[in-house]
Formats: C-alpha cells, structure tokens, sequence
C-alpha cells in the first residue's frame, strides 16, 4: 500500500471465493481457478476506491501465487536494467513471488503511482533455496533501497528474512545480513515490516507462526539484535504492518486469529522497547480467515488500514479500510 497524501492505492489479489474446510484452517479460495492481481485507488483518504486492472502487472506465464494459479497475459522477468530513481514523487515498487517456500520472486516498480509499471524483473536469490518476496523497502537516495525478503529455509520450508540493498537504482542487489537466526524446523520468520528509525538504526517486525518479533539494527543493517515480542500471540499467525509517525511513535496493526475475531493495533512511544495494549480496529470478524494489515497515514494525519476480512465464517472475504486517529 503506498500513499501520495490524500491519493492512496493498495495491492491485492481478487480470487473465486470457495470454503475448503469447515474445520480446519485453510484459507477460503478456490486453489483450481485463476486469480488477478488487482488495485484500489482512493483520491479522498479512503473514503471511496475505485478497482484498477493494470496490464503491465500481469503475473508472468504459468505462475501460481500460494499455490493459486494467476491470470495469464504477463511478461517473463527480465533482468533488470538498473538506475531507477527512487526519490520520484510517483514512485513505487511491488515485490511479487511465485511460491510461498523458495519463490521465485519479480519485482514491479512504477513512476506515475501504479498506473503504468515497468518489470518484472528478476528478484535474486542470494545463494539461498530461493526468495518469497512480499513488499517491504525503504528508500535511502535517488538509487539506493534496503529492502527485507524471505528466503526459504535449509529444509525448503518458509523461510526466513535477509535484509538486501541496491545502490545502482534495482540493477544489482547485495545481501547485507540475515534478520536473526534460521528459525526452528516448525517455525517461520517471514512477511517483515520495516522502518528506519534513524540515518543508522532500523527495526523490523517479523512474523512467526505464533507471535510478532521485531529486530533492531544499529549499523545500517549489517547486525540484528532481537527486542521483543510486540504481540505475543496473534490467534494463530498473522503479519505486522509497521509505519512511523512525524512525532516518532511507531504503529503497528494485524489481524487476530481467535475468537474476538478482529483487526487490532499497537502504539510504541520508545522505539519498539514496549508497546501499548491493543486498540480494536474492528472486531466483528466472521471467521479466524482475515488480516494482513497494511497502514499508511494520510493528509490530516488520520491514518488508514487495510486488510482482507469476514463477517460470516461461509462469506466471502473483502478487501477492508479503518480511518482511525493514532
């Protein structure tokens, strides 16, 4: 999700909705029938959104995202040609993957605010089983990113996070670290969210299969050391959306998987050492199949969170927006 003042857009993928388990937790999509990639503008804050269709971000031939196979019609990723400025007011970057274990993963980026994307270009796999990439950078300068991947584990399981950077505008990529320690053989550590608090000093929000774990570096990425558990548990898995105010306090939502079903958030005044109890979103969550919480702030400081949601366990899910007041 990206914000340009009060224009906002956000990524999501528009499925054939089916309930595979009345028991058990496996997400309600149809695994046999192709989905798309999909857009929503709002020009008002969130008020009102229109759906967006772009070709140019069609997934490459026989692809499927989390084993769902995706709309056919794009281009196979190329290597990218690098020099992209990342300081242009309408820039944008998505990073997309074909397998939630060991990819491969493509990236997107877009000058005019995600009306017209240039890629997919080739996501490196660092010598590792291979990259599951979901969105998360920070821009340092015109062609300089940070950016936080998942890389699949040693048993080619998902996965944990590195922490990458490019310094020719997205040519070439260079791991910088791992984000903690390979985690154990039934964990994950995967989906960062991350923010630079300082021209040195980054914390990244990890999830995990039962809790949120945020790391912080000192040295620009190049150390991690663990500080906490912003959220203990998570009813079940869910990942962090991390953003950062102007008067430095750090946000961060999820979605909670166990009855109150619910969209919740924290508020931390000291860098991510402790955290707030959790402000209720919403909760009126139909089922524990909802979350991914994306958050972004908007002209009159409101801020605005998205998420894929129920209200009925045997509905349909939709694409869900909060403007609420930190």
């Amino acid at each position: 999700m990206w914000a340009w003042g009060n224009e906002l857009v956000v990524g999501f993928e528009a499925g054939w909705f089916k309930v595979n388990s009345a028991a058990g937790r496996e997400h309600a999509i149809d695994y046999g029938r192709p989905a798309e990639h999909v857009l929503a503008r709002s020009l008002d804050g969130g008020e009102s959104w229109k759906i967006e269709r772009p070709a140019s971000l069609k997934a490459p031939p026989n692809t499927k995202q989390a084993g769902v196979p995706t709309e056919a019609g794009g281009n196979e990723a190329v290597a990218s040609p690098g020099g992209f400025d990342f300081t242009k007011p309408g820039f944008a970057l998505t990073a997309r993957m074909a397998s939630i274990h060991t990819g491969p993963s493509r990236f997107y980026v877009t000058y005019d605010k995600g009306h017209i994307w240039q890629g997919p270009f080739v996501v490196p796999d660092f010598g590792t089983p291979g990259i599951a990439a979901r969105t998360d950078y920070l821009v340092d300068g015109k062609h300089s990113m940070t950016l936080f991947l998942t890389a699949g584990k040693s048993n080619l399981k998902e996965g944990r996070v590195l922490c990458a950077r490019t310094t020719d505008g997205g040519k070439t990529f260079q791991q910088v670290s791992w984000v903690g320690p390979e985690p154990a053989a039934e964990d994950f550590a995967i989906m960062p969210s991350s923010v630079r608090l300082s021209a040195k000093s980054l914390l990244s929000t990890i999830r995990h299969r039962k809790y949120i774990a945020a790391w912080r570096s000192d040295d620009n990425g190049a150390s991690w050391t663990m500080v906490g558990k912003p959220v203990d548990d998570t009813g079940g898995g869910n990942p962090p959306a991390l953003l950062k105010l102007p008067d430095g306090r750090l946000v961060l939502t999820y979605g909670f998987r166990n009855p109150p079903y619910s969209i919740r958030a924290r508020v931390s005044s000291d860098e991510g050492k402790t955290w707030s109890k959790d402000l209720m979103l919403r909760e009126d969550g139909g089922a524990w199949d909802l979350g991914y919480t994306r958050t972004v702030r908007r002209s009159d400081g409101n801020l605005v969170t998205t998420y894929y949601y129920n209200t009925a366990g045997d509905g349909e899910r939709f694409i869900g927006a909060t403007i609420w007041k930190p």
